[in-house]
């Protein structure tokens, strides 16, 4: 049996629901893994609301690290007594111990630890795929990233600052501002206290961004396309303020014939070679100092009402993690 956090209903952090679940043993294609550590990402809020849907009763959690305890038939890049970790469907890594699809679940080097891990693989390879497979970035090109501070934000600036790339960051106090910039944001904007498109095209010198990376969602959509240089391109990735509204798509071409996507990781991650690449870069990253895994919050398993809360009302900064 294994601790497990469900939810039986949508709605707030109180429906959680911790309880003892049977594990079993691996089929093929699947592994068995403990967990050492589990993250939270503002997707684990969005399947609790029913803004992304799932069948109830379910697990939820999205990212852990740990070690394998067992392996199906055909899998062959794990074996019992590995260390692991994983950004991966379905939902349930809120966890002691589970059975799961192995395709997506990644070999974590010794000196990387199991908080790192279970911090940093679905955030880090969202960077990853942000940066390197929606739209390619080079050296000198100029990104606009909204909650530079939080978790994925942390990890874009050391990204960037790594690969010459300029990033201006959003965040919502002078703290967490200072935040971005110690972890390598060329500039940072207040938006509680200045308007961030006008600051970006000051910035810029009127010209706008290549691309902007978009988690917040409603509240900074407009001003978004309203900071992108002609042909620029949108990544909407996250709708922490809730969803963008329907919009005309007229306005892109009004805008400056601008481009706009909206990715997810697990169409990314989907390829089991593609996902152990994208992790492989990631580890790398943290490996070679380029990338530091800052992790400001942590909860006791039974603690994670508690965490979620914290997320929503934006009291984080860095990485959150459930200690299991």
């Amino acid at each position: 049996m294994a601790k497990t956090v469900i939810i039986e209903e949508f709605g707030g952090p109180e429906n959680f629901r911790i309880v003892d679940r049977p594990v079993g043993d691996p089929g093929p294609g699947e592994v068995r893994i403990t967990h050492k550590a589990a993250g939270l990402n503002f997707i684990d809020v969005y399947q609790r609301t029913g803004l992304y849907p799932l069948s109830l009763p379910h697990a939820l959690g999205m990212e852990a690290a740990g070690i394998i305890d067992a392996v199906g038939e055909g899998v062959s890049h794990l074996k019992p007594g590995d260390r692991a970790a994983y950004a991966s469907q379905p939902p349930g890594a809120y966890c002691e111990a589970r059975v799961m699809p192995a395709a997506q679940v990644c070999p974590l080097p010794d000196d990387i630890s199991f908080e790192q891990g279970a911090a940093m693989m679905l955030k880090g390879m969202t960077v990853q795929y942000l940066f390197h497979r929606t739209s390619p970035l080079q050296r000198g090109d100029t990104v606009l990233f909204h909650a530079a501070a939080g978790g994925v934000g942390l990890i874009a600036c050391q990204w960037a600052r790594s690969e010459g790339i300029t990033l201006i960051g959003t965040a919502g106090t002078d703290e967490k501002c200072q935040l971005a910039l110690d972890h390598g944001a060329s500039h940072c904007i207040n938006y509680r206290s200045d308007d961030f498109a006008a600051k970006v095209k000051e910035l810029t010198g009127g010209a706008g961004v290549d691309v902007v990376m978009d988690a917040v969602g409603a509240d900074t959509f407009e001003g978004s396309l309203d900071s992108l240089k002609p042909l620029g391109m949108m990544m909407s990735f996250g709708n922490a303020s809730g969803p963008v509204p329907p919009f005309s798509v007229g306005i892109l071409g009004a805008k400056g014939s601008l481009k706009i996507t909206r990715p997810t990781l697990f169409t990314h991650i989907a390829d089991h070679a593609a996902c152990q690449d994208m992790a492989a870069h990631l580890f790398a990253k943290v490996q070679s100092g380029d990338v530091k895994i800052r992790i400001d919050q942590r909860f006791a398993l039974d603690d994670v009402a508690a965490a979620h809360k914290a997320l929503e009302a934006r009291q984080t900064t860095g990485c959150t993690i459930l200690e299991i």
